[in-house]
């Protein structure tokens, strides 16, 4: 035997190798891995996984990976490493805290001769992947909990009302924590009322659906953004939706669409505002009383490009300030 083969043996033997700890997103479709994801799991010695109920199993299984499934400790690990092995380990959906901690503990204590630590996320999130929870936990929600699963369109619709008012409040106090969570309350309505939605036995819908709506409406009414259109300016984009929308709704007149049961002063904006997109030549009507005052005050507003209902909301909480400093009330 050559002294000198035999030598350089004993040294790879005891090389120090390489841990890889995989982890996936539970958001991206299983088997969706990145590059060097299915580089690292095609060229590892051994490939471990503790979950042998890992959505990604079958599809490693398919593509050829010989997965192992056991639940290794880091001293196994450091082991199964040795003589310049790699080893990877799929992670499960809460990462390995045990696994990592126990790596972390080998390595300062400087007894051991630790392998290349290396952690690499085989699939990302995309931006609105936590969506994807949202949908999943409303929908646990709906099948277990006594009061959700009991709701309708209709017992939420007061919801719906008051999560907006309290998003406008958020915005107008230029609180950004506030404003945070109240777009993620009026977000909860959405996805309520489209799981209620599934339900449906004559016209179900889901969240999906609701979402291809609104992306298919978008589309269409930009189409200096998705098509051969131009628009430099705010107001050649609204004439873009303007034509837009008319073409989609065919309306007999400019007041179909707009809600009734809107507030007073926003509904009186709103039909001033189509009046004046239409170009029509309509006064407000002559006869007396405080609405009509009140209604002109709208038309007028409106046409000066301010919203009344927010003008007044001001005028009021300053009101109410003025009221508490003559009772002597700090905020």
């Amino acid at each position: 035997m050559n002294p000198t083969s035999s030598s350089a043996e004993a040294v790879q033997d005891d090389a120090p190798g390489r841990v890889v700890l995989l982890t996936t997103s539970h958001r991206v479709a299983p088997g969706l891995l990145s590059w060097p994801a299915w580089q690292a799991l095609r060229t590892a010695d051994r490939v471990l996984c503790a979950d042998t109920a890992h959505p990604q199993l079958p599809y490693l299984h398919e593509a050829g990976i010989r997965i192992e499934e056991v639940s290794p400790t880091a001293e196994d690990l450091v082991t199964a490493s040795t003589g310049g092995r790699t080893v990877v380990v799929v992670a499960a959906g809460e990462g390995e805290p045990a696994l990592t901690d126990g790596l972390a503990r080998l390595a300062g204590s400087g007894r051991v001769a630790m392998p290349e630590l290396e952690l690499l996320p085989a699939s990302y999130d995309l931006p609105g992947a936590r969506l994807l929870d949202l949908v999943q936990v409303m929908d646990r929600i709906r099948a277990e909990c006594p009061w959700s699963s009991q709701q309708t369109h209709k017992g939420l619709a007061k919801y719906g009302i008051e999560e907006a008012y309290e998003l406008v409040e958020a915005i107008e106090d230029g609180d950004r924590d506030e404003l945070r969570e109240e777009l993620g309350d009026v977000l909860l309505q959405v996805v309520f009322h489209a799981r209620i939605a599934e339900e449906d036995e004559e016209s179900p819908f889901s969240v999906d659906d609701v979402a291809g709506t609104i992306v298919t409406k978008l589309v269409h009414r930009h189409p200096h953004v998705f098509g051969d259109a131009t628009a430099t300016t705010p107001e050649e984009v609204k004439e873009h939706w303007l034509r837009t929308k008319a073409v989609e709704k065919r309306r007999d007149s400019v007041t179909d669409g707009v809600p009734l049961h809107q507030p007073a002063l926003a509904l009186a904006a709103k039909l001033a505002s189509r009046v004046r997109s239409a170009a029509l030549d309509v006064p407000v009507p002559p006869a007396g009383g405080i609405g009509y005052e009140l209604l002109a005050l709208a038309a007028r507003a409106e046409a000066q490009g301010v919203d009344p209902e927010a003008a007044l909301r001001a005028a009021a909480r300053t009101y109410r300030d003025a009221i508490r400093a003559v009772e002597g009330v700090e905020d």
